[in-house]
């Protein structure tokens, strides 16, 4: 059966998993989707789409039971779609063992959504796709906030990750095409932008410039209308103190560094291949501590194969002094055809989880002390909407916070001139006046 994309009756059902990346492109794929009714109710969905993740064994289960879960609740003549990383790294097998699906795609052929569910045909072009500026997307979740994808594929060899024998080497937009989707963007209302890759520090360095970054900072802070904007996903071995202190001179860019550091102790940071000594982490994670207003994520794996007690021992250490201001911790998975994946000194996985939960434990009390440290102070934040915890209660964001993973403030009180209506997707002045829980409480001051 083909659907018309014209016909706007036929309803979409569209879940994006995994990482903000993965979001990028499921916006691109409703793009070329957008004569369809989307859908919250997977059931009487017309075709129904998940965009995979393949990073990790959790990730890679989770794909796995959403689409047979929605595989279970679909209506006969519809269209599952498998689409993403997980798709592309096993596509072979999938086919194999999961005839439930109509059709499978991997991370080349998102722009072509449209004729593959028309013609219910299956694809897996060579080369991975790269976002560009005349890629039409449906931007999700936000009013005013956008994300921007600036490279695919990683010219990385972390001992652990297996993305670049699915996505390939490094391969950056150029920063014309950036220019010209931040403007579009801009044009449609977007005022807060999050720009994101797999190492988005090496931007550029496959078309031969070393600080691409610092250009596309140059280039945004001439766009008229941008309020903020921040960087994910630095890489230690390509970032630079002179990419620290041009996003802390930024107007635009607010202080926001987020670098996964993995680990810490010179002997993992070795074996994990993360390019980069103590010494000089030691001194990009301090000059970042010393910008006024810094906010400062990484992340770590824990149980990674060859891993000792005292290399534990003295990460947690590390995270209890630093004190990050938010941090995730993963336990270590076994990754096909990772270097890891061949080490002969595997972790058990019950030592491998207890070591995660161990850091997890002082993650939670460092992000606790950063969110006590906010008690009393006056910043700027995005109204998103009402929260789902009480009518009465305001959604809201700092705006030095990257949407969905560093946090909500609820605003239960404003001391704006009577009359005046607060608008979502605006940025306002508030005082914070209490923590409850993990959720900030806060007044709106102007």
């Amino acid at each position: 059966m083909k659907f018309s994309t014209q016909n706007p009756k036929k309803s979409l059902h569209l879940v994006s998993l995994g990482c903000t990346k993965n979001l990028v492109d499921s916006e691109i794929m409703l793009g070329k989707l957008k004569d369809y009714t989307m859908t919250d109710d997977a059931a009487s969905a017309d075709v129904i789409i998940v965009n995979t993740c393949g990073f990790i064994d959790s990730a890679k289960q989770e794909s796995l039971n959403t689409i047979l879960n929605l595989h279970d609740e679909r209506k006969k003549e519809s269209v599952l779609v498998m689409a993403g990383c997980l798709s592309e790294r096993y596509q072979g097998e999938l086919q194999k063992e999961l005839p439930e699906i109509d059709v499978f795609t991997g991370v080349g052929d998102y722009d072509k959504i449209d004729l593959l569910v028309n013609e219910k045909r299956s694809a897996f072009t060579n080369e991975v796709f790269l976002a560009s500026d005349t890629n039409e997307r449906v931007i999700t979740g936000s009013s005013y906030h956008a994300y921007v994808k600036l490279s695919e594929g990683c010219n990385q060899t972390c001992s652990f990750c297996a993305i670049p024998s699915f996505k390939g080497k490094l391969h950056s937009r150029t920063l014309e095409s950036l220019v010209k989707e931040v403007k579009s963007l801009v044009a449609r209302g977007y005022i807060d932008f999050s720009f994101v890759s797999q190492d988005s520090s090496s931007f550029l360095r496959d078309l031969g410039h070393k600080d691409g970054l610092e250009q596309l900072i140059s280039e945004v802070e001439k766009i008229e209308g941008i309020k903020t904007a921040r960087i994910l996903y630095l890489y230690p071995s390509t970032t630079t103190l002179s990419l620290i202190d041009k996003i802390a001179d930024s107007s635009v860019f607010v202080n926001y560094f987020d670098m996964p550091l993995q680990h810490i102790t010179p002997s993992m940071l070795k074996i994990m291949k993360r390019g980069k000594g103590v010494e000089k982490l030691n001194e990009l994670m301090n000059h970042m501590r010393t910008k006024p207003n810094s906010f400062v994520r990484t992340t770590f794996i824990a149980g990674h194969p060859g891993e000792t007690l005292e290399d534990h021992e003295a990460l947690c250490k590390y995270i209890e002094e630093f004190k990050f201001d938010r941090a995730n911790v993963f336990s270590y998975s076994t990754e096909e055809g990772t270097a890891a994946a061949a080490s002969k000194e595997l972790i058990e996985q019950e030592i491998i989880d207890e070591r995660a939960e161990v850091i997890g434990d002082i993650i939670a009390q460092t992000t606790q002390e950063s969110l006590e440290a906010e008690v009393g102070q006056v910043f700027d934040v995005y109204i998103d909407g009402e929260s789902d915890e009480h009518e009465y209660l305001l959604s809201a964001r700092k705006v030095l916070w990257a949407p969905d993973i560093d946090g909500e403030i609820y605003i239960n009180d404003n001391e704006l001139a009577e009359g005046e209506q607060i608008k979502f997707g605006q940025m306002y002045t508030v005082r914070v006046t209490e923590l409850a829980g993990d959720k900030l409480l806060a007044t709106i001051i102007k």
